[in-house]
């Protein structure tokens, strides 16, 4: 996978980092995970880190379903990085 697929997840997140609608607690994770995916480390263990919030905030359950269902396709997409 590309730098493109890698700022495609990117933007994805920043969408949901930039969405008043989103619940600020999302909104701080998708930041988070930014900064994670930034990170010159090895891209694998960036992707799992950032997997791992992922996890956390779709197992949240005052998550509305839209945002859920953003967050299971960002998923998937960094999922596809490792596989």
């Amino acid at each position: 996978m590309g730098n493109d697929y890698l700022d495609e997840i990117k933007n994805c997140l920043n969408e949901l980092k930039d969405d008043s609608s989103t619940p600020r607690n999302v909104r701080k994770k998708a930041a988070d995970i930014l900064a994670v995916l930034e990170n010159k480390g090895d891209i694998s263990i960036n992707v799992s880190k950032a997997l791992n919030i992922l996890e956390e905030l779709a197992d949240d359950i005052n998550i509305e379903a839209y945002t859920r269902t953003q967050i299971w396709n960002i998923s998937s997409m960094l999922e596809k990085i490792v596989a």
